[in-house]
């Protein structure tokens, strides 16, 4: 191994420190407004029951894990320079917290406030999470034309 290689205990550390640089508060802020959004669009439709709740919650808590990602990925007023470098050199690893924790919340939120079952609810939050890790991708591209530019 490597001197300057780091250990996979050291790359989780790391991507769990990354998601921490993220404006959450604000995430919190876009996941609200865009959930209570689809809640009303949800309620226009009629279809009145608590399974009604089960998708803009979806909706809500891909736009806070993708806000707070997101923003943490873009921000350079972070003042740890290692981990900087690190989320730039490693985007997928960095978006794996918000990638885990959307599917975790998603699947209990399909699971629990929809009509999914365990399995339903699991794969049907996995698009929301491919959807995210793409957009990741996207962001490191982003970031990359703009250090050449």
């Amino acid at each position: 191994m490597a001197h300057d290689e780091m250990s996979r205990r050291e790359n989780r550390q790391l991507a769990a420190a990354s998601a921490t640089m993220g404006p959450w508060r604000t995430a919190a802020g876009v996941g609200a407004v865009v959930g209570a959004t689809a809640l009303g669009v949800e309620a226009i439709s009629g279809d009145w029951s608590l399974s009604m709740l089960a998708e803009p919650a979806g909706w809500g808590l891909f736009f806070f894990f993708l806000t707070g990602w997101a923003g943490g990925q873009l921000r350079r007023d972070t003042g740890d320079r290692r981990l900087r470098r690190w989320t730039h050199e490693h985007p997928w690893q960095s978006a794996l917290p918000a990638a885990g924790g959307l599917l975790v919340l998603n699947t209990l939120a399909q699971l629990f406030l929809g009509d999914a079952g365990l399995i339903g609810a699991f794969l049907s939050s996995l698009i929301p999470v491919g959807v995210l890790l793409a957009i990741a991708g996207v962001v490191n591209g982003v970031k990359e034309a703009r250090g050449k530019g």
